[in-house]
């Protein structure tokens, strides 16, 4: 066993690997780039070492540089995580040569399995089934529609070098197949430098049930499956283990399959072999079909650890140095369901655009497992996935675990960036998903409702602007006093944007009433928690600019802060000042137009609300002090007006 060990990523992955290394006794080395000098991951480790940089280019994907920290520090070992060189094998080769130990397959295993058309002859060879399909080198347009012809439409036509969806076509009709393969080619040339393609039968139902093996490079086992149905654009969303509506023959036959796959390549270590399934007529050992292997470890791997109790990153750093396979397959069991859900710095109304920005607050429930690169204060950065965590739970029974899931996902607490946690939620408490009735389908199915969000309601507000004024945890005489009558407060919120006034009348330190467009909620405080008509307040953050209430659909509003919103005023007639931190969308003006009072001078967006910047009076533009999407801080001027005569 070797006693250091370098993890060649970065994220909740390698925290993840520093975990159970940190377990074994082992010292762990991070490698990080110049943004990630004060990640998560970094202070986790015994040592770090800078490969530069910011993008993945310039960084994690600089296979000499990261042998090269190996050798610097001492490490005999290299774990790949997964993604950047995990599947690279000319990365396993310059390890290998450098005289250390890469944790994970062979650089054949992984050539073997890293064209889709080649991995699926040679897995017809050993016996695994696979889909109806074309995997031929005649790439010419006229003998793939041929063959397309035979196969029977819909078809799929996927690029043999793809992964993530790109590259990849459906097909429903012949009259639709050269446009699409046209597309699809083009596609693939971009992504992967290779338009070579591969035509498959389209399973209607599918289902994506993937099984977890391991291997100690002659023998391999599985540790059942796991379900990934759940996908938005091929992309998972959640996962679980193990597969609802599982048969005893379908898994005995599904995990042979596995195996066999896993020992025709000799692999070593972690993998998972991906099987299509056809799920309109129930799981049937006849209906499953090999789609891909992966061979490394998986995002998804928690859910099959929580069933089997198995920790595989120990299990490929144990077999990695040289060990046997550490259990036997009758000796490998499943206790109870688990789920993993997604969670990432994204915005859905916005179509599941990747988000930035600083995590002013992320905490999780207890009796859940969260893996997370990030804490609070961190930077989403964009140059990396946008991934906040992983949400596991587990539970005796899927009914018990789905239950675990819906109330860990609305305990999640995330303030700072918009995310997909509301998303999350709905999925989880989907009628469909509650049944185990899952395919591929399911959320484009239903996406308009799973993305849908409730009207924000008066009690949500009165509590937003309880919370701004500081009078949530005011218990004396801060709370206000007036002799003769309720003394009234002011404040102003910005949500979703739309901006609300509301008056709040203190009652005592324990009572108010809160006035929301003309609508009287009655705020009243029991114990340490405060009620509003009656209801519970949501758990709640604040940064003195905004306040989140954090629940099912978590909602953010932003403090409207008069002084800053006639900042202007304050500044006199001759500046324009910016009213608070935002990014600058747009400007209208140039040095020497002639502008009237009320014209438009630039645009302002903050967290999802633009805010249109006006000249204060009539009069000549001196200088423009901003340009498109400069990011600008509160107070920061944007256009100074000439002086007037």
């Amino acid at each position: 066993m070797f006693d250091t060990i370098l993890i060649a990523n970065r994220g909740e992955i390698a925290c993840r690997v520093i975990e159970t290394a940190r377990a074994m006794g082992l010292r762990t080395v991070a490698v990080h780039s110049d943004v990630d000098a004060a990640a998560k991951h970094v202070e986790m480790a015994d040592l770090a070492v800078s490969l530069g940089g910011a993008s993945p280019a310039e960084s994690y994907l600089r296979g000499d540089a990261i042998i090269a920290a190996a050798k610097a520090t001492g490490a005999q070992a290299i774990h790949p995580g997964y993604g950047f060189l995990s599947e690279n094998p000319d990365f396993v080769d310059a390890v290998e040569a450098a005289g250390l130990t890469f944790v994970g397959p062979s650089a054949k295993a992984i050539r073997a399995m890293g064209l889709k058309d080649a991995a699926k002859r040679l897995m017809d060879e050993a016996g695994v089934p696979i889909v109806p399909g074309y995997l031929g080198e005649d790439q010419e347009p006229s003998r793939l529609e041929v063959e397309a012809d035979r196969i029977g439409y819909p078809v799929l036509i996927k690029a043999v070098a793809g992964g993530g969806g790109k590259g990849m076509r459906l097909v429903e009709r012949p009259e639709d197949f050269i446009d699409a393969l046209e597309r699809a080619k083009a596609e693939a040339r971009t992504a992967f430098g290779n338009d070579a393609v591969l035509i498959e039968k389209f399973i209607t139902q599918p289902r994506h049930i993937e099984v977890q093996v391991f291997g100690d490079g002659t023998r391999a086992v599985h540790l059942f499956e796991r379900d990934c149905s759940l996908q938005r654009r091929h992309q998972k969303v959640i996962e679980e283990a193990p597969a609802p509506g599982m048969t005893p023959e379908m898994r005995e036959a599904m995990g042979a399959a596995a195996v066999r796959a896993a020992e025709a390549i000799g692999y070593k270590g972690a993998g998972t072999i991906e099987f299509i399934v056809d799920g309109s007529d129930g799981l049937r050992t006849d209906g499953f079909w090999f789609m891909e292997m992966n061979t490394r470890l998986q995002v998804e791997h928690p859910v099959t650890e929580a069933i089997t109790g198995v920790d595989l990153v120990e299990w490929q750093i144990r077999v990695a140095a040289g060990e046997s396979l550490p259990m036997r397959q009758e000796d490998l069991t499943i206790t109870g369901h688990a789920f993993e859900a997604r969670l990432y710095a994204e915005d859905v109304p916005a179509g599941f655009l990747p988000a930035t920005g600083r995590l002013a607050h992320l905490a999780f429930p207890e009796g859940v497992r969260a893996d997370s690169g990030v804490r609070t204060g961190d930077e989403i950065s964009p140059h990396y996935d946008p991934m906040i965590a992983k949400v596991i739970v587990h539970g005796p029974t899927r009914e018990v675990a789905l239950q675990r899931l819906v109330r860990g996902l609305s305990e999640t607490q995330v303030a700072g960036t918009v995310t997909n946690l509301g998303f999350l939620g709905a999925l989880a408490r989907h009628a469909g998903f509650a049944k185990g009735a899952v395919d591929t389908g399911l959320i484009a199915r239903d996406i308009e409702a799973l993305t849908a969000v409730e009207p924000v309601s008066v009690q949500a507000i009165a509590q937003a602007g309880l919370v701004a004024l500081g009078l949530d945890r005011a218990t004396g005489w801060e709370t206000g006093f007036s002799l003769w009558a309720p003394l009234n407060r002011q404040v102003a919120l910005g949500h979703d944007g739309q901006e609300t006034a509301l008056i709040l009348r203190s009652l005592g330190p324990d009572e108010a009433t809160v006035v929301v467009d003309g609508t009287d909620v009655q705020a009243r405080r029991v114990g340490t928690r405060w009620w509003f008509d009656g209801q519970p307040g949501a758990e709640v953050f604040t940064d003195g600019a905004s306040v989140t209430l954090f629940g099912a659909q978590s909602r953010r509003f932003d403090i409207i802060d008069p002084l800053s919103r006639d900042a202007a005023a304050m500044a006199g007639d001759d500046l324009t000042l910016a009213p608070m931190p935002g990014r600058v969308v747009s400007v209208h003006v140039h040095a020497g137009q002639q502008v009237s009072a009320g014209d438009r001078l630039a645009v302002l967006e903050a967290m999802k609300m633009e805010h249109t910047m006006v000249a204060a009076r009539d009069g000549v533009i001196a200088e423009v002090l901003v340009q498109e999407a400069d990011q600008v801080e509160a107070g920061a001027p944007l256009v100074r007006l000439e002086e007037e005569a």
